[in-house]
């Protein structure tokens, strides 16, 4: 098995905080253009604004994204988390061309694509420490050397990283995690 096909613990437990990944399907950077990335954001800002999640962290890169967050309670029949890749997914399919979205076919009974891979990771953090670890990963990994998409982690607009450095509040749906440990 490669990184591809390896399955990822990808259960959640309400009111627990997860260091959460989704990726895209196959590694694709579906997520390069602003369009999509602002897709995330929007289903972020639903779903707290109706207080089925908290979000202490994030960072949405060309092809995964990672959050720092809790799920509090369901969206109907489905988890919050299930809601995510569902409207992004619904979202994604209508602003792809023919040609683009044929990258993203598959054979399935339920389904022709598949944008998100099926096992997102999902890592409970125990302690402010590994809190805190995981929160660095995540405003770090704009500026890592095999991404370069920043010279510094508050200078890249998809993240909380600006939040805890600046206290820019340019997302509604961020909670400061420091009020949660």
């Amino acid at each position: 098995m490669d990184k591809f096909t390896t399955p990822r613990n990808s259960y959640m437990e309400f009111d627990k905080i997860y260091f959460w990944t989704a990726t895209i399907n196959n590694w694709q950077k579906l997520l390069l253009p602003d369009s999509f990335k602002d897709v995330i954001i929007d289903s972020l800002n639903y779903l707290s604004k109706k207080n089925l999640i908290d979000v202490y962290g994030f960072v949405i890169m060309p092809n995964h994204i990672h959050l720092l967050w809790r799920m509090n309670e369901m969206n109907g029949k489905e988890t919050p988390k299930a809601s995510l890749l569902k409207f992004t997914a619904h979202q994604f399919k209508s602003m792809l061309t023919p040609a683009e979205l044929s990258k993203f076919r598959v054979n399935a009974v339920n389904k022709k694509y598949e944008f998100w891979q099926r096992d997102p990771l999902a890592i409970e953090v125990y302690t402010p420490e590994v809190v805190y670890q995981k929160l660095d990963y995540i405003h770090r990994n704009p500026i890592a050397k095999n991404w370069n998409l920043a010279s510094e982690p508050s200078q890249y607009k998809y993240s909380s990283a600006c939040y805890y450095e600046e206290n820019n509040q340019q997302f509604d749906f961020l909670k400061h995690i420091g009020e949660q440990l």
